[in-house]
């Protein structure tokens, strides 16, 4: 799927119907064949009356029709690193992978810490494929000092609030945070590490990295801060999302919480719950992410978190870096990997196919429980819902190779890998978006 296969973005037509699916919507405990009609953009009840208007219809035989997914934590770099990322890049990359929405973290230059970069991402991304959504700095600069004024990144439009990749060191500033997040409702969403533990380490800390020679990063930088941080919620009745988890002891954490009735909620990537440092074996820098790859035991711990409601979102982190950042030694290499375009095929090839999870439990993370929890629209199929529909055949493979992927940059963990599970249609507000086999095509 090169920038060279452009897609087939149709205008929104005033009727669309897809017939002969599987209808797959989580929110309402729906699975059942059945067909789909759109009118202006939106979802209807049943087929409308005629009118003389012929339908186009997407015959969706052997397919699975699903609520457009919502990726909740995207790095789209732009503005100031658009030789990685841009905002149009990032979205072409999230339809490819059936996204319909995403949230795109404030880690920018300048960063998302005013209303006036916050409108001017939301200004880049009106004729984006999909719907963006900013999420805003919580200290300026992303420094952890000084409180962004919250109330103004609210009226630009953002949905949470993070200093993505950077922990809030100072405790005090993230309990000022939580309160005056929670006047908004705000999801205040953390990277839990603790630096000191953590500081130039390159990859889990265990027997794989002594073994390969690299410093490690302990599952306790991350066990700490997430105790802390859940601590802090629960005192503030704040509400707290714990972003990218990794470790045993932070599913454990997050359990014991929400049985506390602490108002916190978590994600996990696709890379986490299916890699473990033992790829590492080859330094390949494409796995060399933030937090890093850990040890079978815990993606043991985040599946089963994932299935008893521990965990409820599956997000890519979508981390783009150019070939130069990655095309060095392992050491000097950046963090980070992007996932817009496999998420849903990993999570369908690794968990949903092989029956480690219900294919209604896993796309619930994907829609309906990030939809919730940033409180935006999507995620459905009800009727009167804007039509944000992401159609997938689950038969389809494909091999996960740079020139498929519509990312401007090609730093996937799962090169050369075969997955299950391609992504025919993607609509957005009833404007469709065609993949034929699994290239654009016009």
């Amino acid at each position: 799927m090169t920038a060279e296969h452009a897609c087939a973005a149709d205008k929104a037509r005033p009727l669309t119907v897809i017939r002969h699916g599987r209808i797959v919507d989580p929110s309402v405990h729906r699975d059942e064949a059945g067909e789909l009609w759109i009118k202006d953009g939106n979802i209807l009840d049943q087929e409308p009356p005629l009118s003389g208007v012929e339908p186009v219809v997407i015959d969706a035989t052997n397919q699975i029709v699903l609520p457009g997914l919502i990726d909740m934590h995207v790095h789209l770099s732009e503005p100031g690193y658009e030789y990685r990322e841009t905002i149009q890049t990032g979205a072409m990359a999230a339809a490819a992978g059936g996204c319909t929405a995403i949230a795109c973290m404030p880690d920018t230059n300048p960063v998302l810490d005013n209303a006036q970069t916050v409108r001017f991402v939301k200004t880049q991304a009106t004729d984006a494929a999909v719907r963006v959504y900013p999420i805003g700095a919580i200290t300026t600069g992303r420094q952890g000092e000084q409180l962004t004024e919250i109330g103004h990144l609210v009226d630009a439009g953002v949905v949470g609030i993070s200093d993505a990749g950077r922990p809030i060191e100072n405790p005090a500033v993230l309990r000022r945070a939580l309160e005056y997040a929670r006047m908004f409702d705000l999801p205040v969403m953390v990277h839990c590490e603790d630096l000191r533990l953590s500081a130039n380490g390159m990859m889990n800390e265990g027997r794989v990295s002594t073994r390969l020679g690299l410093k490690g990063i302990p599952v306790i930088s991350e066990e700490t801060i997430v105790a802390r941080d859940i601590k802090l919620a629960e005192w503030t009745g704040g509400r707290i999302h714990i972003t990218h988890v990794s470790a045993a002891g932070s599913v454990a954490l997050i359990r014991a919480a929400k049985a506390r009735g602490v108002r916190v909620t978590s994600a996990v990537t696709p890379h986490h719950l299916v890699l473990t440092d033992d790829a590492l074996a080859g330094y390949d820098t494409n796995l060399k992410v933030h937090p890093p790859l850990r040890a079978a035991s815990d993606v043991e711990a985040l599946r089963t978190g994932l299935l008893d409601g521990t965990i409820d979102v599956i997000a890519s982190d979508h981390t783009p870096c150019s070939i130069d950042e990655k095309n060095t030694a392992y050491q000097e290499a950046l963090f980070g990997a992007i996932g817009l375009e496999t998420m849903l095929a990993v999570i369908m090839t690794e968990l949903i196919i092989p029956g480690y999870i219900s294919l209604s439990d896993a796309i619930r993370t994907m829609t309906v429980a990030p939809a919730q929890i940033l409180g935006i629209s999507g995620g459905t199929l009800q009727p009167g819902t804007p039509a944000d529909i992401t159609i997938m055949n689950p038969d389809k493979s494909w091999l996960v190779t740079p020139d498929v992927l519509h990312s401007k940059s090609h730093n996937t963990p799962f090169g050369g890998l075969t997955l299950n599970g391609a992504v025919t249609h993607t609509i957005v507000g009833g404007k469709v978006l065609a993949w034929e086999d699994h290239d654009k095509t016009t």
